[in-house]
């Protein structure tokens, strides 16, 4: 926090705090209450016209990783609700991160197809076919 103050000032950096806290904190019980453990996400902010703005997508399995809670414990690897097939394949792949990458192989996108409709399924009650 103390650099984030250097950065940008105390009062916007407090700001963002308790407006990141705050959308945590609503997500976070959301999840809990359909057995979904919200285990980190993140917030792009901006400023328009002097008032900080949300400036992107939160809650979903790309920007945010969900844990079914029945799979929770201590100290195991847990399997993610989100695109982590995606990452496990490409940090197992030789590609350079610097140019296009292959086609994703049709397990991953099916596996993690698979997540998403379970996760949305699950923060809506609605079934995706």
């Amino acid at each position: 926090m103390e650099r984030m103050q250097e950065l940008i000032g105390a009062e916007l950096a407090l700001e963002l705090q308790d407006k990141s806290l705050s959308l945590y904190s609503f997500a976070k019980e959301y999840c809990a209450v359909r057995g979904i453990i919200l285990a980190d996400c993140k917030f792009e902010f901006g400023i328009l016209d002097g008032h900080v703005i949300l400036i992107d997508e939160i809650f979903t399995p790309d920007s945010s990783r969900f844990w079914a809670r029945e799979n929770y414990e201590l100290d195991i690897e847990i399997d993610s609700m989100d695109k982590e097939p995606v990452r496990n394949y490409l940090s197992a792949s030789t590609w350079d991160k610097n140019s296009q990458p292959d086609p994703l192989p049709a397990a991953v996108v099916n596996e993690t197809t698979r997540r998403y409709m379970d996760i949305y399924h699950r923060l809506t009650g609605v079934t995706l076919r």
